[in-house]
């Protein structure tokens, strides 16, 4: 599991780090799933990859690559996991009260823009899952419409057959 994620660290979606790579949303993909069968480890959203700014560094250098990709994404493991080692001894500590909030309007405005950029991933997201579940519903509608066309053919066809 990973622990390596900073305090105000910006979240990607796959669109939003093909536009900063300059590759394409399936090439994201494509790339995600050779670091994963090699180990590497994503921050996960269920089956959605969330991306922090080390993740674009990887998928980066696979782009960049001329070695077999397999190859490059096996060093990129190795490079996460040393990076992790020191990670997992680290908490993040979280103010308890609203005394301990800062008061630099500079972190202020960090914070914020954390904030802000945490809402329009869930957004999008949100907006994803709202139109897979139209989809599921119209899939399943058409299950039902199926089921009765076939549940009334067997129904015709056992009258035929006992008459």
């Amino acid at each position: 599991m990973r622990r390596d994620i900073q305090p105000n660290e910006r979240a990607f979606s796959s669109k939003e780090v093909a536009e900063e790579v300059g590759i394409a949303t399936p090439t994201v993909r494509k790339y995600g799933q050779i670091l994963e069968r090699n180990g590497y480890e994503f921050f996960k959203d269920g089956d959605r990859r969330i991306f922090v700014q080390s993740d674009i560094g990887a998928l980066i250098a696979l782009r960049d690559t001329d070695k077999p990709l397999d190859d490059t994404a096996k060093d990129l493991v190795y490079q996460q996991k040393e990076r992790l080692k020191g990670s997992d001894e680290t908490e993040i500590k979280i103010p308890d009260t609203y005394e301990n909030l800062p008061h630099d309007p500079n972190q202020l405005k960090e914070i914020l823009m954390f904030l802000v950029n945490e809402l329009a991933a869930t957004r999008e997201m949100n907006v994803q899952l709202t139109n897979d579940m139209s989809q599921l519903k119209i899939t399943v509608s058409r299950l039902q419409q199926d089921h009765h066309v076939i549940s009334s053919s067997i129904g015709n066809s056992a009258q035929k057959t006992s008459c």
